[in-house]
C-alpha cells in the first residue's frame, strides 16, 4: 500500500527513536569471531533514487536497515511512488513502483535530515522534466555545494532558478553533452549519470568519480536497459534511451563498514573474519593497515584480520577512490593515536572533518591540528570518559576508541551512528565487546 512500510516495526530496528540514547562501552575486551558486512548505504541511496527513472517495478535487495534509508524511502513516498520495505530473515528488500510518480519536490523537512536527497534531482529532471529540491547547504563535516550538479544539467539543456532556499530546475528535454567535472564528486557523478540515461544523444562525463558505489549504480541502470560504458574509470559515456524497465538488483557490501570492523580489531586487538565483502574495494586501506602492523588476508568474499600488540605509526592522505577513503579517516586516527611514533593524517576531501579530535583528546589522545593535517603522537592507552558524537564517521571512531580504552566510555548523540551502521553494538557484542545501548 502506498506510503506504508511493511513491517514498519522492523524498519531500521528502533534506531534513532530516542534522542537521549547513548552507548556505554567497557573497554579492554579482545574481539573474536565472524561479522557479516551489510549492504552499502552509499550504493543503496543512489540506487533507490534511480528507481524513479523506471516506469516498471524495481526490487532492490541487500538494503541496509539504517535511518538514512528510512528517510529516503519517505522521500520516495513524498514523490508519489508505491513503495514497500521488508526486512526479515536477513533478506532486506525495498520494492518501488514509480510508474505514476506525481511529485517533483524534495521538501526541506526531508533534505535537512538526509543530504542524499539531492540524488533525486537527476532522475526527476530526466523522467518528468522538473525538479524542485531544497538546497542542502553545509553540514558538520563541511560544505558540499551543488554547483557542479547544476552546471552539468545546464549543459544538457536544463534551466534552473535558485530562490527561497530551493533550486527549481526544468527542461523541455535533456540532450547529450560533454561535461568535465572540476572535482570528481560522487553525488554529482551519480546525478548526471542518472539524468543522462534518458537524455537524447550521447553524454560524456570526464573526471568522473570512480567509487565502487558508482559502478554498482551503473550496472543496475544497464540492467534496466541503459547504455553506459566506462564505469570504474574517470570517463563515463552514456547513450540515452527512451525507456528504462524494471529490475531486481542486490546492493554491494559496505566497504566502509567492513573497514571499520577491520580497524575495530586493530583498536581492541583480536582475530576476526569479516564476511560478505569485496576485499579489492579496500585495497588502499588494507595496505596502510598492513604497514601499521596488522595481519590481513583476503580469500573470496572474506577478510581475515589479526592484531595483537602495539601498532606502528603510518601517514595517511585521504583521496578520491581508489585512494584512502575519507569515510575511514576518523577510525584510522584512533589506531594512530595508540600507535608507536608520530603520524600525520591529511584530510583532502572535507575541510572540517576533524571534529572527532576534541573528543579523542578527552580520552587521552595527543593530537595537534595544522590546517588540513592532524599531527598525532601515539600514546600507550586511552582512558574512558564521556564523549559526544558529532557526525556519522566520528561516532564510529569513538566506538573504536571506547573498545580500546581502559574503563568506561559513554557516547551520546548516537543517532549519527544509526545513519550508517546497521546494529553496530549488536555485532560488536557478538564478537566479545562489552557494549550496551541505554535508552534514557
Amino acid at each position: 500500500m502506498k506510503g506504508t512500510l511493511s513491517p514498519p516495526g522492523n524498519f531500521a530496528g528502533q534506531a534513532g527513536k530516542c534522542p537521549k540514547e547513548r552507548l556505554v562501552i567497557k573497554g579492554g575486551h579482545r574481539l573474536e569471531g565472524t561479522v557479516r558486512t551489510s549492504g552499502a548505504k552509499n550504493a543503496a541511496l543512489p540506487i533507490l533514487a534511480a528507481t524513479l527513472l523506471s516506469e516498471s517495478t524495481c526490487e532492490i535487495l541487500n538494503v541496509p536497515l539504517l535511518e538514512d534509508i528510512r528517510f529516503f524511502i519517505s522521500l520516495l513516498h513524498e514523490l508519489g511512488t508505491d513503495t514497500s520495505a521488508s526486512f526479515e530473515n536477513r533478506v532486506s528488500a525495498v520494492t518501488v513502483d514509480a510508474s505514476s510518480i506525481s511529485g517533483y519536490e524534495a521538501p526541506h523537512e526531508l533534505v535537512r535530515l538526509i543530504r542524499a536527497s539531492i540524488l533525486v534531482l537527476g532522475p526527476l529532471i530526466a523522467r518528468i522534466g522538473r525538479a524542485r529540491v531544497s538546497m542542502p547547504g553545509g553540514c558538520a563535516i563541511g560544505n558540499r555545494p551543488i554547483n557542479l550538479h547544476l552546471k552539468g544539467l545546464e549543459l544538457m539543456g536544463a534551466e534552473y532558478e535558485v530562490s527561497n532556499g530551493f533550486v527549481d530546475i526544468r527542461t523541455k528535454g535533456l540532450g547529450g553533452a560533454r561535461i568535465y567535472l572540476d572535482f570528481p564528486s560522487v553525488t554529482c557523478t551519480e546525478n548526471l549519470l542518472m539524468a543522462a540515461v534518458l537524455a537524447r544523444g550521447t553524454t560524456v562525463i570526464e573526471n568522473a568519480a570512480r567509487e565502487p558505489e558508482i559502478v554498482d549504480l551503473a550496472k543496475m541502470l544497464k540492467n534496466m536497459g541503459a547504455r553506459i560504458s566506462g564505469e570504474g574509470s574517470d570517463t563515463l559515456k552514456i547513450e540515452g534511451v527512451r525507456y528504462l524497465g524494471g529490475t531486481r538488483w542486490s546492493i554491494i557490501p559496505d566497504r566502509i563498514e567492513a573497514g571499520t570492523y577491520i580497524m575495530a580489531a586493530g583498536a581492541a586487538g583480536g582475530t576476526l573474519e569479516i564476511t560478505d565483502t569485496v576485499p579489492s574495494h579496500l585495497d588502499s586501506a588494507i595496505s596502510k593497515l598492513r604497514a601499521a602492523g596488522m595481519k590481513i588476508d583476503c580469500s573470496g568474499d572474506s577478510i581475515f584480520v589479526e592484531s595483537s600488540g602495539r601498532l606502528k605509526s603510518v601517514d595517511v592522505i585521504t583521496q578520491p577512490y581508489p585512494g584512502f577513503p575519507t569515510d575511514l579517516q576518523a577510525q584510522f586516527m584512533v589506531l594512530m593515536c595508540l600507535a608507536q611514533g608520530l603520524s600525520v593524517i591529511t584530510e583532502n576531501i572535507f575541510e572540517n572533518r576533524f571534529m572527532h579530535v576534541a573528543e579523542l583528546k578527552r580520552l587521552g589522545a595527543d593530537i595537534k591540528i595544522e590546517g588540513r593535517s592532524a599531527i598525532i603522537r601515539g600514546v600507550k592507552k586511552f582512558t574512558g570518559a564521556p564523549v559526544q558524537a558529532t557526525d556519522l564517521r566520528a561516532s564510529a571512531c569513538l566506538v573504536l576508541a571506547g573498545l580500546a580504552a581502559r574503563g568506561v566510555t559513554e557516547i551520546t548523540d548516537i543517532h549519527h551512528l544509526d545513519r550508517g551502521y546497521e546494529n553496530m553494538e549488536a555485532k560488536l557484542a557478538a564478537l566479545g565487546a562489552d557494549i550496551k545501548r541505554i535508552n534514557a
